[in-house]
């Protein structure tokens, strides 16, 4: 076995392998760490949060949130910013507003039920430096939410949710998630929801506008075959049928931001099932598909091609000895990554580093090309 060491310290230093390139272990002092989610807020601070505790879906999983104040090499030690006993809160989700408020969404679910959960919410004046009172946003049971909200050149904010929709007489397994948005136009107060058509199984809807207008959404694949895509130009109200892209995916989260000069960059899982396993799961979700390598590719034609890709993270082969409790997929685990830019035009991503940690690195986006 090799083993990896891990100091959870959040100070930024040069990679000892890629001196084109930084990195960090965020402060995380909990058993497992997942799903983390950053957003480069209007000040120049860059905020990340994630969930984390004994284990996912267990009681005792609450949201974490740490800051890189601007010209900072150094992470904020990691505050809890959430904590029912009662429920595992997952999939937290950051979102500043044209009035520089930050918003934190997050799921909140029964005990190893995905289809009971619902959306809370809290707001930050200060960056995320005080927090005001809990609040359920969405309370439909099994509405998950994962990736950005957006405020689109409408002025309408919209936010892509999935339904975790139950199947009489089986036990939430992902075989029946459908997504759709929920679309504002009274910034948050109320909110209409707007279905993706034939979307069974594409989910953690992913949404980035266009300079024309028009709207592209990427899915994580429940069936670990493609990274799908769908369109609308109507800002969301219809959408296309999700239909495959070139990516591979592994039924693991991706996610995709516009850089500030228009590139798209999209972090994910470059590598997917076999088809012998996609066959074996009878047209079911297909589930255990190592979750790496940790990926990056740039588009410039607006996600119609995606021609530089480069791995940020391969696991090692034996697997580390942090995680010798766990299956070799789990062991293999680098995933549900996270990607912004920044005020100096670098890429700032963060990924779930064997469920042990959040690691944060960040590069020129020459460096996806080799350059």
């Amino acid at each position: 076995m090799s083993s990896i060491a891990i100091n959870p310290d959040g100070i930024i230093r040069r990679s000892e392998a890629d001196d084109a390139r930084e990195e960090a272990f965020l402060p995380t002092h909990v058993a497992q760490a997942h799903a983390s989610f950053l957003l480069a807020l209007g000040n120049g601070d860059i905020a990340c949060t994630w969930f984390a505790g004994t284990e996912e879906g267990k009681p005792d999983v609450s949201i974490y949130f740490s800051r890189l104040p601007a010209g900072s090499r150094q992470w904020t030690p990691e505050t809890k910013v959430s904590d029912d006993p009662e429920r595992s809160e997952q999939n937290p989700v950051l979102f500043e507003t044209p009035e520089g408020a930050l918003w934190l969404l997050y799921t909140a679910q029964e005990f190893g039920n995905q289809d009971t959960a619902i959306v809370r919410r809290r707001i930050s004046q200060d960056g995320g430096r005080s927090w005001g009172p809990i609040e359920t946003l969405f309370d439909e049971p099994g509405t998950f939410i994962r990736q950005p909200m957006l405020v689109l050149s409408s002025g309408e904010w919209i936010l892509p949710i999935f339904h975790c929709l139950p199947v009489p007489g089986e036990t939430w397994h992902g075989q029946n998630d459908v997504s759709a948005v929920k679309i504002s136009a009274d910034q948050g107060r109320t909110w209409s929801e707007y279905p993706v058509p034939e979307s069974r199984g594409a989910v953690h809807m992913n949404i980035v506008e266009r300079r024309d207008g028009t709207l592209l959404a990427l899915f994580r694949s429940r069936y670990a075959d493609s990274i799908m895509s769908a369109t609308s130009g109507d800002k969301g109200r219809t959408w296309t049928t999700p239909v495959p892209t070139p990516l591979p995916n592994n039924n693991s989260s991706i996610q995709c931001r516009a850089l500030a000069d228009g590139t798209l960059a999209l972090v994910f899982n470059n590598v997917s099932a076999t088809p012998a396993v996609r066959a074996q799961a009878q047209g079911r979700p297909t589930w255990g598909v190592p979750r790496t390598p940790l990926s990056i590719a740039l588009s410039s034609d607006e996600g119609e091609t995606w021609p530089v890709i480069r791995d940020i993270e391969v696991a090692p082969s034996p697997p580390p000895e942090l995680n010798v409790d766990k299956q070799d997929r789990r062991m293999r685990e680098l995933s549900y990554p996270t990607v912004t830019g920044d005020a100096q035009g670098r890429i700032n991503v963060a990924f779930t580093y064997f469920r042990k940690a959040i690691k944060f690195v960040r590069f020129n986006p020459g460096w996806v090309a080799g350059a």
